[in-house]
């Protein structure tokens, strides 16, 4: 979701990669019907591995609890997201962690100085 977002926010100003340290391979269904209530399709993304990022030093990652796995992603700002794993919760608290990714992202791209798309 937080690709999605910083695609969506970010528009033509913004590269964004989503991925981890243990993918399933597929995206969650709760999180392809949250992002489609906002009008965007997340069935076309993948889940992906660490290591299917391309080898480039990232302007800033946000990490989400992947421990010892991230530091492999070189990055000039590393921020670690305390976001609850959302992938076990009820719809509605699904929502608020969608709420609180797009906050955050929104945030980032506004310290970062990138013009940004409301949502």
């Amino acid at each position: 979701m937080a690709e999605a977002f910083a695609r969506i926010l970010g528009g033509g100003f913004v590269e964004a990669y989503s991925s981890g340290s243990r993918p399933s391979g597929k995206v969650n269904p709760k999180a392809i019907e949250a992002m489609q209530e906002l009008g965007y399709d997340l069935s076309v993304h993948g889940s992906k591995s660490l290591e299917e990022l391309p080898d480039v030093e990232f302007d800033f990652v946000a990490t989400m609890g992947c421990g010892d796995a991230c530091p492999m992603v070189k990055a000039r700002q590393r921020v670690d997201w305390s976001i609850p794993d959302p992938k076990a919760l009820p719809p509605e608290e699904f929502r608020v962690v969608r709420d609180l990714i797009r906050d955050k992202v929104q945030k980032t791209l506004d310290e970062l100085g990138v013009p940004t798309n409301a949502v």
